[in-house]
């Protein structure tokens, strides 16, 4: 079955060739179909395109197939070409020709729009609380860490002390400023571009705001070109804001692998999260870690892959978006799998509190005793020079008591404040007005 079949068949390698798996990407769109079918035709029957008695009839059917969607027993029978001509025909064969009247004043092309729309936005909520339970872990074990020192590293070479409260804490941040991106790919995503058809209105006298409302959107695509032009450009920046969490995670796995090797030393994973060797029986390996960093690399790619798909194309609607689902609708899953890994091994890993007993890590206390000799009043590249003189000549003796007070610093992490960052950005997000949009649907 298809929407737009007429007296002919088309060839079955045709068929074939442009249903690609748009079948199978379809099934992660199915509740959002039938949600915004269910506003779009309240707004009908509020226009006088479905009867006031049919509107019950219908809309307690799509409750229906919504409930099937839930339980994981919706699907896309063989031969019907997506999930619009699923929903379609289910109510057709349930209600008859009633089940034909849904589709008044829309296209395909808006209610894959709206689908994909309403997808995104609940899987980046779903992002949002999983960053928010790694940012948790983090900082808790910044808190817990506060006071252990560690070798803070630049080129690779051993630096000046840095902690693991500075070091937990860096990630933790990082996800408060990544969380500003998915803040604004969210606002973005909602809004309503449902009743634009096929990018050029409908001569019926919709009620775009109603669907607006009925959906929890912020607002709606108001330009209905505008609206379907958007196909792409959401994708594309919602990608951008997926992969600047990817970027955080696949520096911080990095770390991990490298700070949990024997010749650094300074972390342990707890074993059960480690894999072993064929042949050698003393390996615990970072595999999870390893795997996060590759995923997130690759996660890392999805808004070049969309850029690249619609990059050339004009005003209107082509069949190549359709190829942006296959990138885009399953990276929710990839991410969301490394946000939940990372936070599960932070919260159980191990910490080296004896770092600093070993020599080696002397020198980078250097920059403690030339800040010294300047608060005492020694001109500070004389300072320098005779630290860096003392070091050479095997004089130098650590001092290891560290004092950094100013904000950020070892001795002040203000984690207070990184957390208040990361609450501001979540709370402006509006989940719980989507939340109370979405039920009042559903309720019967």
């Amino acid at each position: 079955m298809k929407l737009w079949e007429k007296d002919f068949e088309i060839n079955s390698e045709i068929e074939r060739f442009t249903v690609g798996r748009d079948r199978e990407m379809d099934l992660y769109l199915a509740p959002y179909d039938v949600l915004g079918s269910m506003a779009h035709i309240t707004m009908l029957e509020r226009i006088g395109l479905i009867g006031s008695d049919e509107l019950p009839v219908l809309l307690k059917e799509l409750r229906n197939i919504y409930e099937q969607t839930q339980r994981g027993e919706f699907c896309i029978e063989e031969g019907i070409e997506d999930v619009h001509s699923q929903v379609e025909l289910m109510l057709t064969r349930k209600l008859g020709d009633m089940g034909k009247k849904i589709h008044s004043g829309r296209s395909r092309n808006d209610q894959v729009l709206v689908d994909l729309k309403l997808f995104t936005r609940h899987q980046l909520q779903r992002v949002a609380e999983a960053v928010k339970d790694l940012f948790d872990q983090l900082i808790e074990k910044s808190n817990q860490y506060k006071d252990v020192l560690m070798p803070g590293y630049t080129h690779l070479q051993v630096a000046m002390p840095s902690s693991f409260g500075l070091w937990f804490g860096a990630y933790a941040e990082s996800l408060a400023d990544d969380m500003l991106f998915l803040q604004a790919a969210y606002r973005m995503t909602n809004r309503n571009p449902l009743g634009s058809a096929a990018g050029y209105g409908s001569s019926f006298p919709l009620m775009r705001q109603m669907t607006t409302d009925l959906l929890g959107f912020d607002s709606m695509d108001y330009n209905v070109v505008y609206a379907q032009m958007g196909r792409g450009k959401m994708e594309r920046n919602v990608g951008f804001a997926l992969a600047t969490i990817a970027g955080t995670m696949a520096k911080l796995a990095f770390d991990a692998c490298l700070f949990n090797s024997q010749n650094f030393a300074f972390v342990k994973l707890p074993k059960e999260c480690t894999t072993g060797s064929s042949i050698m029986p003393h390996k615990k390996n970072p595999d999870v870690f390893e795997l996060i960093r590759a995923k997130s690399n690759k996660l890392q790619g999805l808004p070049q892959q969309v850029t690249l798909i619609m990059n050339n194309l004009p005003c209107g609607y082509f069949r190549d978006l359709q190829i942006i689902k296959e990138v885009f609708l399953p990276a929710f899953d990839e991410l969301l799998d490394c946000l939940r890994m990372t936070a599960y091994i932070i919260n159980k890993i191990e910490v080296n509190d004896h770092i600093m007993d070993n020599p080696m890590y002397d020198p980078m206390f250097s920059v403690e005793e030339v800040n010294r000799l300047a608060a005492e009043g020694m001109p500070f590249r004389d300072a320098y020079k005779k630290v860096g003189l003392d070091i050479e000549a095997g004089r130098f003796t650590p001092n290891k008591d560290i004092h950094h007070t100013h904000e950020g610093s070892i001795g002040n992490l203000c984690n207070d404040r990184i957390c208040q960052l990361m609450e501001q950005t979540l709370g402006q997000f509006g989940f719980d007005g989507v939340a109370r949009a979405e039920k009042a649907l559903l309720d019967v």
